[in-house]
């Protein structure tokens, strides 16, 4: 299966803004759901890869406003563009990727977020390794809305801005 990052639009038949009902119908449509203990819409393949849908708060509580891939082991591949998100090595990702997007470092974690899209990478951390798959590669992809983990003050400036509460 091949699945595309569209940032900040969504993930393959997922996108953000879904209510509940349409995020269970799509995420249906890639494999059963999964039961999780949080009561989270998430689908788990044989093959490794994973999908979640994560719902807002305040005005956006009933709309999804992040979706979250995982590595797949096997098979499966997860597309930015041109670029093979889980099977290429991290740095060798975040080299390709600056060709399209503002990609940066986290300061506290071994992550790099592009916020214009809100498209977000992460690893639990760095190697040089490539047989220390967990660190050589990225485990996660995050697609969400554009302002996603805005401090307060960001919000209030957003809103300030005349910028609507986005999915």
């Amino acid at each position: 299966m091949e699945m595309v990052l569209d940032p900040p639009r969504g993930v393959g038949p997922l996108r953000l803004g879904m209510t509940p009902n349409e995020a269970r119908a799509a995420l249906e449509t890639i494999g059963p759901l999964t039961p999780t203990s949080d009561g989270t819409l998430a689908v788990n393949l044989p093959s490794g890869l994973g999908l979640s849908v994560g719902f807002g708060v305040g005005p956006t509580r009933d709309r999804v406003n992040a979706i979250e891939v995982w590595r797949p082991n096997e098979h499966d591949v997860v597309l930015y563009r041109d670029v093979d998100i889980f099977g290429s090595p991290a740095l060798e990702v975040v080299r390709l990727l600056r060709r399209y997007v503002a990609l940066e470092p986290n300061q506290d974690d071994d992550a790099y977020t592009a916020r214009e899209l809100y498209l977000a990478l992460w690893r639990p951390f760095e190697t040089d390794d490539p047989e220390d798959t967990q660190g050589f590669f990225f485990q996660s992809a995050l697609v969400a809305r554009p302002g996603y983990d805005d401090t307060p003050a960001q919000a209030a400036a957003r809103q300030a801005a005349g910028e609507q509460p986005g999915y």
